[in-house]
């Protein structure tokens, strides 16, 4: 299916809860959202009936999200439904591994491809600040634990904040020369919770790859599965990858190939486009599943050309991005 401007999309990253069990300074408050009750989210049945309809018209990549994707209840047995779809040929999860340790086989066993981690900091005390909470020995297990297990390419997100982290570069750019994980550094963007955002806090991708190329020599390289928006670098002698995320500095999005499907069942063509497609109130509508594929076709034509990151995230844009979708 292609869009307006004939990008082709296939990619459907969904949230399947609001909550979470960590606090990230940059997504929510410390007291948290308030939470959607039961009924007003999708439930699986809901979720596998609607990758069912978006595989019709193209999409062949699944991405599970929240908030916390993992304290979904039955998250294995939608796994397991999602892979049962002939045209699926890839299903990822984004978690922040402090549940995944204790579900990692099962995962596996129900479908599960590959999964990223969300880890800002190795330092105890500044991961604690960041996420409010004490999970970092969990998190760091979780990442080899995926590594034992094959669910590769194991990606790390790392969102990088001046006067925060940036003094980790190098400790993080080591493990992937260590190990084969694929490193992501993601520009700070102004998202979720802009109480804590600010324009100064901005590392330029450019400067976050001159500082590791003094330490490392790199070279441009693409990796097996899900580069998504990345631009990444092999560390000569190393075994994994580097990767850039450039949102704010480079926008990549004339290759956007997704959409985003919020746990209340909001299809969007762009986190950062307030403009939305109620599929939930369909399926409570009876709708049938063609009428279900034009929806999706309408969101995907509603797709913008590009994101207007740079204008902020805007007063009139409540949501936190657990609600959205990571």
């Amino acid at each position: 299916m292609l869009d307006s401007y004939n990008r082709k999309i296939n990619y459907l990253r969904i949230s399947v809860t609001d909550r979470c069990n960590l606090r990230c300074r940059y997504c929510m408050p410390e007291e948290g959202i308030s939470k959607l009750e039961h009924d007003k989210i999708l439930s699986l049945e809901d979720i596998v009936r609607l990758v069912k309809v978006g595989a019709g018209i193209g999409i062949r990549k699944i991405r599970l999200t929240g908030g916390e994707p993992l304290i979904r209840s039955h998250i294995t047995q939608l796994i397991a439904s999602i892979r049962k779809i002939p045209a699926i040929d890839d299903i990822a999860i984004t978690t922040n591994g402090v549940l995944f340790c204790g579900m990692a086989e099962e995962l596996k066993a129900a479908g599960l491809d590959r999964a990223n981690f969300s880890l800002d900091t190795m330092v105890a005390e500044k991961f604690e600040f960041i996420t409010r909470r004490n999970h970092r020995t969990e998190v760091k297990r979780a990442i080899f634990k995926a590594l034992d297990l094959g669910l590769e390419p194991v990606k790390i997100n790392t969102v990088v904040i001046k006067g925060f982290n940036d003094d980790e570069l190098l400790d993080f750019a080591k493990l992937a020369y260590d190990f084969p994980l694929h490193i992501r550094f993601i520009e700070f963007m102004p998202i979720g919770d802009v109480l804590f955002w600010n324009r100064d806090r901005i590392i330029s991708s450019e400067e976050i790859r001159e500082k590791i190329a003094r330490r490392y020599e790199l070279a441009p390289t693409k990796i097996s599965k899900g580069s998504g928006p990345a631009v990444y670098f092999k560390l000569a002698g190393g075994r994994g990858t580097i990767g850039f995320i450039t949102p704010m500095s480079h926008k990549f999005c004339s290759e956007c190939n997704r959409l985003r499907l919020t746990a209340e069942g909001k299809l969007r063509g762009c986190l950062y486009d307030k403009r939305e497609i109620d599929l939930k109130a369909a399926l409570e509508h009876k709708s049938d599943d063609e009428e279900l594929k034009k929806l999706f076709i309408q969101a995907i034509s509603l797709k913008p050309s590009e994101h207007h990151m740079n204008e902020g995230w805007g007063k009139d844009n409540l949501r936190k991005m657990s609600q959205i979708g990571g």
